[in-house]
């Protein structure tokens, strides 16, 4: 765990800067006489082959930025396929990592940044790098064979086409299999760690602390210390570049970002890391075992490994044979008394929906855990998308509704997977909890909690009998409700005197007898939508700091940060906007028709083709505007602002 306390919280920086490194005023010269500038904020992309380790690359520096007291904030990006062909533009995978002194939001509109570590990396990022930026190249990869892969005729470091940036030819390949000459290893072997030699060079670049890489090295690879060491004595050589080669003449600073944070322990967290952890802390608060069924799919399988690690908690995972096995064992833990969960993706949560009908008319508490990806179909595996929303909310037969919650940050993940279990438990419901890819494996700063501050989820299972027959009969009716929140009674099987009919059939109010009475039929489609709408969320908070802006922007999920990194860019222009930002979605917050209808305009980012703008149509009768995009990415904070400025000046 990467830990760090900060200082008091003070005034936050006016806007999210996403563009290039920014001075801050300052500079130095250090040991050797090369100078040492001070900066706000950077964006660094890793780039390179699928097999050339740049996820762990980038992990590495972010840990060590964490443990700096950077604010940071990441976006990992790769393949689909396990061994993309190597050398090829699909095949591209790259780690973008912004961290400043200062609160941001997002991992950057365009790296300042960029290190290339073959032809095809090169290629394919080269569009998103603004001129001016600095690139640092693999020589060794640029070669005739690597470059016809990828369509150029020529070397673009030798043709001009890389006249307009900052550009480093660095032959990490040859540097990195002379640093490890003594290590008696193959070729093929040495030229695994030439990551390390670039994480060393970039590690120097920017003053990262170099120990919790050194350590984590050892330890990955303690089967085999000779690798182990290798990396180490790569990652060192990288930094010893740096130090002495006269191309990088100047390193940077970027000072920890005491101004940001709370006081509090910080930790690097990943969103699927901070869900896990979440789950846990809702059993432990519920007095609950936590049981998951899940079958692994891409973005979600991160979860089940995570947990699996935890039996300590009376956590028990179980990998099923496919995602209808997994949510019908989560459903069997739920009838059984435990806090259940079902995790999976946009193809899992359309196989499962039969049985998530079933937890609906069980009125049973289960957690559906859908990590959205491209679609449709197999569609875009690796990549983020927000177009399961309609799904969630109504992609199951008959009248089913099911209460929709929605994590805005990786941080959030763990607070969104509390609240998703207070209302399953509270209120006997599966509940959907609406990640992303982009929330799942991208990171930030999260303050860990003290145990005092998380909420009380503990139940009351059903013990005795409820209810009195006109004879004088006491009997257990396993649909008699709380007048309150609706709920049915949860009584754990084995439980002497509560024996009861479940399944799929409709229930008679009260006594769960099987009818089919109509009047009943209606009575209890119209109950079970009337739980629903009477969950209590929050009400929804709008930051308007003039109090008389007529556009409001409404986001939902991990559209928060580049909505929000837009905004303060449209303010600090001098224009009026408010924004606020639904984590429920089923039901809304009570006082959302309000608070449309208080604005002359009402815009609707997403990452689909316009779902929740079509809820709100529906729902409201407001003209709610669109701003849409589907391309397996994040918003650029940029490209909001600009659409943003569009509607005010409409």
């Amino acid at each position: 765990m990467t830990s760090q306390v900060s200082s008091p919280a003070e005034q936050a920086e006016p806007a999210d800067q996403q563009g290039g490194q920014t001075p801050a005023g300052g500079q130095r010269t250090a040991e050797g006489g090369k100078e040492v500038r001070r900066l706000d904020r950077v964006i660094i992309r890793f780039a390179g082959d699928s097999g050339d380790g740049m996820q762990l690359t980038g992990d590495r520096f972010t840990s060590e930025t964490a443990s700096f007291g950077n604010d940071l904030s990441t976006l990992p990006n790769f393949p689909a396929e396990i061994r993309a062909p190597a050398g090829t533009l699909p095949g591209v995978s790259s780690f973008q990592l912004h961290f400043a002194d200062h609160d941001i939001l997002t991992p950057g509109d365009a790296p300042n940044v960029l290190v290339a570590m073959n032809p095809a990396a090169l290629k394919a990022n080269l569009p998103d790098v603004p001129r001016g930026a600095e690139i640092i190249v693999n020589t060794d990869e640029f070669t005739k064979r690597p470059m016809a892969k990828v369509g150029y005729d020529q070397s673009p470091l030798e043709d001009g086409s890389l006249d307009g940036y900052h550009v480093h030819p660095v032959p990490l390949t040859t540097l990195t299999i002379e640093a490890l000459k003594e290590f008696g290893l193959s070729r093929k072997e040495a030229e695994r760690s030439k990551n390390m030699f670039a994480l060393g060079l970039l590690s120097w670049m920017y003053h990262r602390p170099t120990e919790g890489t050194e350590k984590f090295l050892r330890q990955k690879f303690a089967k085999k210390p000779q690798i182990a060491e290798a990396n180490v004595a790569a990652f060192r050589a990288g930094w010893n570049f740096g130090e002495t080669t006269e191309d990088f003449a100047v390193s940077y600073e970027v000072a920890p970002a005491t101004r940001a944070f709370p006081t509090g322990t910080y930790r690097n967290i990943s969103g699927n890391l901070a869900l896990s952890y979440g789950l846990i802390a809702a059993s432990r608060q519920a007095d609950l075992p936590l049981f998951l069924g899940s079958y692994p799919i891409t973005p979600a399988s991160d979860i089940l490994h995570e947990l699996s690690k935890h039996k300590n908690f009376g956590v028990r995972t179980f990998q099923a044979e496919d995602e209808i096995a997994g949510i019908g064992a989560a459903l069997g833990a739920a009838f059984g008394g435990s806090l259940a969960v079902t995790t999976t993706s946009g193809p899992g949560v359309a196989l499962k929906s039969e049985t998530i009908g079933l937890a609906v008319s069980l009125e049973l508490p289960l957690l559906v855990i859908d990590i959205q990806r491209g679609g449709p179909s197999t569609g875009l595996p690796t990549k983020t998308e927000q177009a399961d929303l309609l799904q969630a909310m109504y992609g199951r037969n008959g009248e089913a509704p099911v209460p929709i919650v929605a994590p805005k940050t990786p941080a959030d993940c763990f607070d969104a997977a509390l609240d998703a279990a207070r209302i399953a438990l509270t209120y006997r419901t599966p509940v959907f909890l609406l990640s992303d890819g982009y929330l799942a494996n991208g990171s930030e700063p999260w303050r860990v909690p003290d145990v005092d501050e998380l909420p009380d989820l503990r139940v009351q299972f059903a013990t005795g009998t409820n209810h009195v027959l006109a004879d004088g009969t006491e009997v257990f009716w396993p649909y008699k409700r709380d007048p309150q929140t609706l709920a049915r009674p949860w009584a754990v099987p084995g439980t002497p005197g509560l024996e009861h009919r479940i399944g799929g059939i409709e229930k008679q109010d009260g006594s769960g007898n099987i009818s089919y009475d109509p009047a009943n039929h209606e009575h209890m489609v119209r109950i079970r939508q009337a739980k629903v709408d009477g969950i209590t969320v929050p009400d929804i908070e709008v930051d308007d700091p003039t109090g008389d802006a007529r556009t409001l922007v409404l986001g939902w999920g991990s559209t928060y940060g580049p909505i929000t990194a837009a905004v303060r860019r449209v303010r600090t222009a001098g224009d009026r906007i408010a924004q606020a930002h639904l984590r429920h979605l089923n039901p809304f917050p009570a006082n959302l028709g309000k608070v449309l209808e208080g604005y002359e305009k009402v815009v609707v980012p997403e990452m689909n083709l316009g779902q929740l703008a079509t809820l709100l149509r529906a729902r409201y009768l407001v003209d709610a505007r669109s701003f849409t995009q589907v391309r397996g990415l994040p918003f650029k904070a940029e490209q909001l602002a600009t659409a943003l400025k569009e509607a005010i000046d409409d």
